[in-house]
């Protein structure tokens, strides 16, 4: 298949397969450029960047006249993704923050002694528990983000939250039943 960019990108607007797999291979190096710059250098984060950008690409890509055409509208679409990411982000932070105390010296009485008791908890916990729930509840990542992360599907990620969200309820002294 041709890679000049009024033929691949024409081909893509009509949902041709091949295109999209040409087109990907030929504006790989470029994606993932223009992302490490926008998330200092992040490759996670770079490549989840290159994604969201290949699948808007997918729904929305016109046939371009250029290859500086092409550019620029990666640019403008990664740079939208980010923007996108981000907002998702500060929106979880914000609705977290909301329902969340602060820390174990800010709570009283009961919430001081059920935190102390779950801080004394998580420090238990093996690695891997301890990174999903981190990534989780402390930086608010989706179960996509997580997996993604960890090297397993998003429900597999869910289904180690509840079991140990579970594990660690069985084990709660009466304490926390007040």
């Amino acid at each position: 298949m041709p890679t000049d960019a009024p033929t691949l990108t024409a081909a893509m607007a009509a949902g041709d397969r091949v295109a999209l797999a040409a087109f990907y291979e030929r504006w790989f190096d470029a994606m993932m450029g223009e992302a490490r710059r926008l998330t200092g250098g992040d490759d996670d984060e770079a490549l989840d960047l290159v994604h969201d950008t290949m699948l808007r690409a997918i729904r929305s890509m016109k046939p371009l006249p250029s290859d500086a055409a092409v550019m620029r509208w990666l640019q403008r679409a990664i740079r939208s993704c980010a923007i996108d990411r981000h907002r998702v982000v500060m929106r979880r932070r914000r609705r977290e923050a909301a329902v969340a105390p602060v820390s174990a010296g800010a709570a009283d009485g009961p919430d001081r002694t059920r935190l102390a008791w779950l801080e004394k908890e998580l420090r238990t916990l093996g690695g891997e528990d301890r990174t999903l729930l981190r990534l989780r509840h402390q930086f608010g990542w989706t179960l996509a983000e997580i997996g993604r992360r960890v090297g397993l599907e998003p429900g597999a990620v869910d289904g180690r939250l509840r079991r140990l969200a579970a594990r660690l309820r069985r084990r709660a002294p009466e304490v926390l039943d007040e």
